[in-house]
């Protein structure tokens, strides 16, 4: 088991990274809180895989569990569902005492998280990421929130868990969709942070898709270690934590876009990125030598193609909703070299329009 520490005074916590760990759950998480009521939160394809097996190793460290399974899809992050995950906690009792738990991916572990941020003004949550996704990224750092009409986690918190499970075990079920969606946001961490581990996923992209233990391990712990590294320095996104949106402009536009159905997450940062180094080429901030480079890795995991009824004008009015939006200009992380961005608050509509229609009339391969 290999352990990374989110160092933030009293509300720091360990990410625990390993396989065949469920088990020792139980006995982790009383090192952090005291046992009593548990809302477990999972989704309808998660919760017959793992629910009895954690319900198991709970209830035998003195935890009591009231599971609530939810539909599998971004719809599912709504006020809705926070309001329904309420009524299940005061109906089961739980106090500032209990717990939230997430077991799920990105959508669960986001409800459940702004859920636990605003149940009786806060209680303690605890994140158990079944995919790639969740592992690397959205579990780690703090940042729930659920969706609006009008764009992607416009209602949200920064509230941080208790602890991090990330039980490797759990990818064998995922469909290879998912992990090539999750493998979108691994490869991020290297081309905005770090050259190095950049250059291992070329190395050893094969053993990574094929799921070899010691390379998850590896590429999960260093995309924990590198967020971490963000989250400590810029816990509430007030400007390095900035870079973590990489892809993520025109990433979230697609998916609001095509009312959240069409793309999985990461399939959306993926078109982000790609995106985002031809706009960065285009401006001259990236050298045609890198932006190849990226490219063609970016080809490894192979770009989704849209919908062929999304227009350019759909997916510019739904960046009109970005939190990031400065007047007519946006506000884009891009690449200056791998392993480098900068923010850039002179990106304009007009050289971001041309780069879009590209990808949903042509293709940016």
């Amino acid at each position: 088991m290999r352990v990374v520490q989110v160092p933030l005074e009293d509300r720091s916590y360990p990410i625990y990274i390993g396989k065949n760990m469920f088990s020792d759950l139980g006995r982790a998480l009383l090192e952090k809180v005291k046992p009593g009521q548990v809302l477990l939160v999972s989704d309808e394809n998660v919760f017959p895989l793992y629910g009895g097996r954690l319900i198991e190793a709970l209830d035998n460290s003195g935890f009591t569990v009231t599971p609530v399974v939810i539909p599998a899809g971004e719809e599912s992050k709504s006020l809705a569902w926070v309001e329904t995950l309420y009524t299940r906690a005061l109906e089961a009792g739980l106090d500032r005492s209990g717990l939230f738990m997430a077991l799920g991916g990105g959508v669960v572990g986001d409800l459940t998280g702004f859920a636990a941020a605003t149940y009786l003004r806060g209680i303690p949550f605890v994140q158990i990421p079944t995919t790639l996704l969740g592992q690397v990224d959205s579990s780690v750092g703090g940042k729930v929130a659920v969706n609006h009409t009008l764009g992607k986690n416009l209602i949200g918190a920064f509230y941080q868990p208790k602890l991090v499970w990330v039980e490797l075990s759990v990818l064998e079920t995922l469909p290879e969709r998912e992990f090539l969606a999750g493998a979108a946001e691994v490869i991020k961490y290297g081309i905005i942070m770090d050259e190095a581990f950049f250059s291992y996923l070329e190395e050893n992209w094969q053993a990574f898709i094929a799921k070899d233990p010691e390379v998850m391990a590896e590429v999960i712990a260093v995309c924990c270690e590198l967020k971490t590294r963000v989250v400590v320095e810029d816990e509430r996104e007030a400007g390095l934590r900035g870079i973590l949106n990489f892809g993520h402009t025109l990433g979230h536009a697609l998916e609001a876009a095509t009312s959240y159905s069409f793309y999985l997450h990461g399939e959306a940062v993926l078109a982000g990125m790609q995106m985002a180094v031809y706009i960065a080429e285009n401006k001259g901030v990236l050298a045609s030598a890198e932006a190849a480079r990226l490219k063609a890795f970016f080809s490894r995991i192979g770009l989704k193609q849209p919908p062929a009824t999304i227009s350019t004008e759909q997916v510019m009015a739904a960046l009109r909703f970005d939190k990031k939006r400065e007047g007519e200009t946006m506000v884009f992380v891009l690449p200056q070299q791998i392993g480098q961005v900068a923010f850039y608050r002179d990106v304009d509509y007009s050289s971001i329009e041309p780069v879009l229609n590209k990808y949903l009339k042509t293709s940016l391969d």
